[in-house]
């Protein structure tokens, strides 16, 4: 219902007009808004975390010249990134009570994929046209 409410007021349209009206670089507003989704991650899950925020974000990346599909595969990265990261990373919290692994160490040994991830995202903002990757012509 949030999402309807804020399509329905326009807020989307406009938000997304003030931002690319500004005079920042579109790889600055594309980490500005990654970077929200690990804080956004550590307290909500990812599927109410990505469908609260695509109603004013994916405008944003549209209008910016950015590839909705490459930007769906940065959205699910970084919103996995944040389950795993601490202090509240929902993740850890499961993994602990199947396990019974105390959570200390089970975020020390999560420092390696949350690296991963993080060297995944950054590869594919540097190379976003992989031939992997490109649309049939």
């Amino acid at each position: 219902m949030f999402t309807v409410f804020v399509t329905a007021t326009g807020f989307p349209t406009v938000f997304g007009a003030w931002v690319t009206g500004l005079a920042i670089p579109p790889y600055a507003v594309l980490a500005a808004i990654l970077f929200i989704y690990i804080p956004l991650g550590m307290v909500m899950d990812a599927l109410p975390m990505i469908l609260l925020t695509m109603s004013t974000v994916f405008p944003i990346i549209v209008k910016l010249g950015f590839d909705p599909v490459w930007f769906g595969v940065l959205v699910v990265l970084m919103s996995e990134l944040a389950l795993i990261t601490p202090p509240v990373g929902l993740n850890v919290y499961v993994t602990q009570a199947v396990t019974k692994v105390p959570l200390d160490q089970i975020f020390k040994a999560n420092v390696p994929f949350m690296l991963v991830l993080l060297v995944a995202v950054v590869i594919l903002i540097v190379f976003p046209r992989s031939p992997f990757f490109c649309r049939p012509t």
